[in-house]
């Protein structure tokens, strides 16, 4: 019989229903890791086995810490025979289309960390913040506020912290705010209790980074991922969703009226705060609007967001060398979030742009490009060529547009065509992988060329 994705609820209530069982980890990420640690340190009487396409060595500490507690299937041949385990974790990283097109039967139970971590939670005080951009910084506000407001909260999640790294320390009346992403979602069966939509916009549509190869497929399928954190809400949960939705997302398949929880719509909040842009105004907004729903004090939330110096890698601040200001923008992986970016600047811009192919659409964003930048350096890459065509069939000047084989040279080129005044914003627009392992080795890079100067 072959499995249905969809076709039943989860079922694992309890660590008891892992006893006796054989399960499968199917990829040895922070989320994975953290559950394998959790679960041995539980000591459940079940058979562990680690199936990851690396090798000992790529795995590394990971894997010596792990070695003598369970299993290996390490290799070329690491998720076949899946039937043969009772349980399968898959991480967010590997593709459901996968273990679809295998011959599993409805005894072979499909679970993630974050599934099972909604199940055995002590508490249902779970916010969840997802959104194409802004999820990070709107779930870290969160956190802040309710941590300077006295409660007892959490934070994990896609930016970076394994949920079952603090499960153990979670009371019935805590807080827990995670940050969701389309892959962690896709497959989601319960949803928090107030649920965070920042905004939506085309990404994950490629296999863009070799360590998380998973995509959508369409950008419907994208968005009925991102739709699972309010779809199992009820009328007794809150859905805090940005204003754009009323009409944004009307030819998606799935509206956001249609849902059972009370909805509320946010705009742009006006609260003094060092964060810098029309988009972040949002993601305050958003974030003031969960605080209201818990009861948090006026005065708390806006000293908060006063304070709130905002996430590394994320429109920041480096430097400024003789007038000219240099800013980080590394996350923005997509031509919508650097057109955020470059909206978020008056002065002259000097754009450090370009990289690895995620077939997105670059004609908004060299429009944008032509009408804010000054120059444009392009790192090396396969999307680097694109953004230049398109650059150049809107009569952006080709004598404005330079080519950069490394951050040393792109940072160099920058300095010497910039004076006082102006920007130099990294925001690529594209992926980082090949010149860089990820954005944060790109945006790290960034800042030691800057900061060398």
């Amino acid at each position: 019989m072959r499995f249905k994705i969809y076709d039943f609820r989860l079922i694992i209530m309890s660590l008891k229903d892992l006893k006796n069982k054989k399960i499968a980890i199917l990829g040895l990420g922070i989320e994975n890791y953290a559950l394998v640690k959790f679960l041995s340190a539980k000591k459940i009487n079940c058979e562990i086995t680690v199936c990851d396409s690396r090798n000992k060595k790529e795995l590394g500490e990971r894997y010596v810490k792990l070695a003598r507690k369970i299993k290996w299937r390490l290799g070329e041949n690491y998720d076949k025979e899946l039937y043969r385990y009772n349980v399968i974790f898959r991480s967010p990283g590997y593709s459901l289309d996968k273990i679809r097109n295998q011959k599993l039967e409805i005894r072979n139970i499909i679970s993630s960390p974050m599934k099972l971590f909604f199940e055995l939670c002590p508490t249902k005080n779970i916010i969840g913040i997802t959104g194409t951009k802004g999820k990070g910084t709107t779930s870290s506000l969160i956190y802040e506020i309710l941590k300077n407001a006295g409660k007892k909260v959490y934070l994990g999640g896609n930016i970076g912290i394994a949920p079952f790294e603090f499960l153990n320390k979670i009371k019935k009346n805590d807080w827990v705010v995670l940050e969701l992403s389309s892959f962690q979602l896709e497959d989601m069966e319960v949803s928090p209790r107030i649920a965070v939509i920042t905004n939506f916009s085309s990404e994950h549509l490629a296999p863009a980074d070799p360590n998380n190869p998973n995509y959508h497929k369409t950008l419907n399928d994208y968005w009925k991922a991102k739709l699972n954190i309010v779809k199992w809400q009820n009328e007794n949960n809150f859905l805090i969703v940005n204003s754009k939705f009323k009409i944004q997302n009307s030819k998606l398949q799935f509206k956001i009226k249609n849902f059972k929880a009370k909805k509320i719509f946010f705009t742009k909040s006006d609260l003094l705060s060092r964060l810098i842009g029309e988009h972040n105004k949002q993601n305050i907004a958003a974030a003031v609007e969960v605080a209201k729903i818990i009861g948090v004090k006026d005065g708390i939330i806006a000293r908060t967001i006063k304070n709130f110096k905002g996430l590394e890698h994320r429109l920041e601040f480096v430097k400024s060398i003789k007038g000219v200001k240099y800013y980080n923008d590394t996350f923005a992986t997509t031509p919508e979030s650097s057109v955020t970016a470059l909206k978020s600047f008056s002065e002259p811009i000097i754009l450090i742009a370009g990289g690895a192919e995620k077939n997105s659409d670059f004609k908004e964003f060299v429009r944008e490009v032509k009408k804010r930048t000054k120059r444009v350096i392009l790192l090396n890459g396969e999307a680097s060529a694109r953004i230049k065509k398109e650059l150049l069939k809107i009569n952006y000047p080709a004598d404005r547009i330079k080519s950069a084989d490394s951050m040393k040279e792109a940072v160099k080129i920058a300095r010497d065509i910039s004076v006082g005044g102006e920007i130099v914003l990294l925001s690529p627009a594209c992926a980082s992988f090949g010149m860089f392992k990820n954005y944060k080795e790109r945006g790290k890079l960034f800042k030691l060329e800057v900061n060398s100067l």
